[in-house]
């Protein structure tokens, strides 16, 4: 029994060691990033390297607005957020909800294709995209941003359908007998229900649409449409000097990644209060 508890400790003691390394090589670029931001362009690449700047430069989160239109790209990012993330929740809930729930004919072809979707990388399919939206007239307007993700998104439908398969099918022949349509059925019965999926559903898609990169880059070309991405990427060898202020870029980033944070801590809360998924009883 002592060989097993010495064991069993030990363990836990690795596990944990595990755990801590693993947070410290997440955590210390997030710690330098802020360090960064608060320095001196000269003092960057001082060497030991300075964790605490002294004096601090707290002017770098004034300057930042006037070196590159931070404001609008922050914008121009909220808007297409906003548009994928807003729309898209309802219409990836509602392909999942018809592959889980429904008799739909050709329902496992279909679901073929979209696991399919899932398996080709953006790289493959982004030069007929692009001719595609130059015969739309889309090239250069934020549409080619907002229309494809706010039209679904083949992984979350797959994550979505798997998940109300879960649910009791119970609900869906009670909710039938009781004469509601198929539309009530999924507003007011499954989508309730899909709360935690549909949390972890907001939470991806936000981030992986505010931190796109190479759509904004190969289908906007204007500055007025620039997101925020673009915006900091663009800092990088500025023209005006032909170097980069590392200490800008650490601090437009240090303000991009604050909304990812803000939406996840909002959503976490009703991700965990909503874990409880009730259905029939008695």
């Amino acid at each position: 029994m002592r060989s097993l508890k010495a064991r069993s400790k030990a363990a836990t003691v690795v596990a944990f060691t595990a755990m801590f390394l693993g947070a410290l090589t997440m955590v210390v670029p997030f710690l330098w990033m802020f360090s960064t931001a608060l320095k001196d362009q000269s003092k960057v690449f001082v060497y030991p390297p300075q964790w605490i700047p002294n004096p601090a430069r707290w002017r770098n989160f004034i300057d930042i607005w006037s070196t590159i239109p931070l404001a609008h790209d922050l914008l121009n990012s909220v808007i297409v957020c906003g548009c994928v993330v807003g729309i898209g929740v309802f219409t990836t809930t509602m392909a999942a909800f018809a592959f889980a729930k429904l008799d739909v004919p050709h329902k496992d072809a279909l679901f073929v294709i979209v696991i399919v979707i899932m398996m080709f990388p953006i790289v493959v399919v982004l030069i007929p995209q692009f001719l595609l939206y130059t015969k739309m007239g889309w090239i250069n307007t934020l549409l080619p941003l907002i229309v494809p993700g706010a039209l679904g998104n083949a992984s979350m439908i797959f994550f979505l359908r798997q998940y109300m398969f879960g649910l009791p099918p119970e609900l869906m022949d009670a909710a039938r007998l009781d004469g509601a349509s198929i539309p009530r059925i999924y507003w007011s019965i499954f989508l309730p229900l899909c709360r935690p999926a549909m949390a972890a559903y907001v939470i991806i898609v936000f981030m992986a649409t505010w931190n796109q990169y190479l759509e904004p880059l190969v289908f906007t070309h204007s500055p007025n449409l620039a997101t925020v991405q673009l915006g900091i990427a663009s800092m990088m060898g500025a023209v005006n000097t032909g170097q980069t202020n590392y200490p800008l870029v650490m601090t437009a980033s240090l303000i991009a990644i604050l909304p990812v944070v803000i939406v996840f801590l909002f959503l976490q809360r009703y991700f965990i209060d909503s874990f409880a998924v009730s259905g029939l009883k008695g």
